[in-house]
């Protein structure tokens, strides 16, 4: 079992424990007020409900599990469904220990949630939004912060059929296959030189764009949204990606057909994500991932692209949050706060590995320069055999962050 999931476990029982006890404790202190608070009547409840209690804690561990305490108004269901249903088959064992016939207490079981049992629902419906989404919250976020803090970043090895993959915006021309594979090695040990973990997707020798693993998966810190490839022979590389990133422990989102939406046309700057409307991502792709991000605070603001593959081949930023681009392949500049034109198409790629380093592909020294200028490392690695398939230093990974 992974950390994360041992993490959520721990979570996820805690929190159990807490509505159960709660609902066991409102119950058994609203009857001890209404007997004029006799102590002789604790013992009683408390075996009352006792079986409801134990079962109230094992629904809601369960739930939790799924993921119910992520969101207030799926916590609201787990609690008022766990309660209930808690509620109801505990009494009802109880009754059928006492001799009673099933069929002669339905009626009178069901008359429970108005009377004797409806504290106890109450109390564990208040618990579950309130006091266990916090305890929850605070085991399992802590565990993903220690995920974000290992630096992880996803790769993906150059498939036998690299040369085959799909080319749009450029001409054809012959892949080096033992070359790109060089390249790769040289390209992951600059990410494992800056401080990244690699965790590696595994090979896909009949999937040719593979290698171009950004166009997958888009992280927003702990959140992985698996994307939907504009081009159909990319459909393939979801799922590998998709059980990596699930085996980190991270959340995991998709968005679904008909809606298409490529990871390189992502562009993060702090909250607000800009999208690229082009070739590869639809406006319904772009509609789901606004729905998907707006509760976490991001806006999401569609962009113009026609000159160029995906958005992150005509812009990415700096880690300031400037936005650098090729002026000629950019459709409107003015839609970022900041712009900062380069001298080279490749100039425009960066990959931020640090507050003050980045890396850029050796094809573009004018802009390396101009970068460095700005007082920032500059990490150079040649890719030209990926840059022949409209690759860049951004398509060959992706940080969890």
């Amino acid at each position: 079992m992974s950390s994360f999931r041992l993490r959520s476990l721990l979570a996820s029982v805690a929190a159990a424990a807490v509505i159960a006890v709660i609902a066991l404790l409102v119950a058994d202190l609203a009857y001890f007020i209404a007997n004029s608070q006799n102590p002789q009547v604790f013992p009683v409840y408390i075996e009352y409900f006792l079986n409801s209690t134990l079962l109230l804690f094992l629904f809601t561990a369960v739930f939790g599990l799924v993921g119910a305490f992520r969101r207030w108004y799926t916590a609201l269901i787990a609690g008022v469904v766990s309660s209930v249903i808690a509620a109801l088959v505990g009494t009802g064992l109880s009754a059928l220990l006492a001799g009673i016939a099933f069929s002669d207490m339905v009626a009178p079981l069901l008359q429970t949630l108005v009377g004797n049992n409806l504290l106890f629902v109450l109390g564990g419906t208040v618990a579950s939004v309130t006091v266990a989404r916090r305890i929850h919250s605070a085991i399992a976020i802590s565990e993903q912060d220690e995920v974000l803090k290992k630096r992880y970043v996803l790769v993906r090895r150059p498939a036998e059929s690299l040369a085959d993959g799909v080319v749009t915006h450029i001409e054809r021309s012959e892949v080096d296959l033992d070359l790109a594979e060089e390249q790769w090695e040289a390209y992951l040990a600059a990410l494992t030189g800056a401080g990244w973990e690699p965790v590696e997707v595994p090979v896909a020798d009949d999937l040719p764009d593979s290698v171009f693993v950004e166009d997958a998966v888009v992280m927003f810190g702990a959140l992985a949204v698996i994307g939907s490839p504009g081009v159909e022979s990319r459909v393939g590389e979801l799922d590998a990606v998709e059980a990596s990133v699930t085996g980190l422990g991270l959340e995991v989102v998709r968005i679904e057909r008909p809606g298409t939406l490529d990871g390189g046309d992502v562009l993060k700057i702090g909250t607000t994500v800009y999208v690229g409307r082009g070739g590869r991502t639809n406006s319904d792709g772009i509609r789901q991932l606004r729905k998907i991000l707006a509760p976490r605070g991001y806006s999401v603001v569609a962009v113009p692209v026609t000159k160029a593959l995906h958005l992150k081949s005509t812009v990415t930023a700096l880690p300031d949050g400037t936005v650098i681009g090729y002026r000629p392949l950019v459709d409107d500049p003015f839609v970022y706060d900041r712009f900062l034109e380069v001298p080279e198409p490749s100039g425009a790629h960066v990959v931020v590995l640090a507050d003050d380093t980045v890396l850029v592909a050796a094809s573009a020294p004018e802009s390396a320069r101009l970068i460095e200028g700005l007082g920032y490392r500059v990490i150079s690695v040649d890719i030209s055999e990926f840059e022949k398939l409209e690759g860049c230093v951004t398509c060959l990974s992706v940080r969890v962050r």
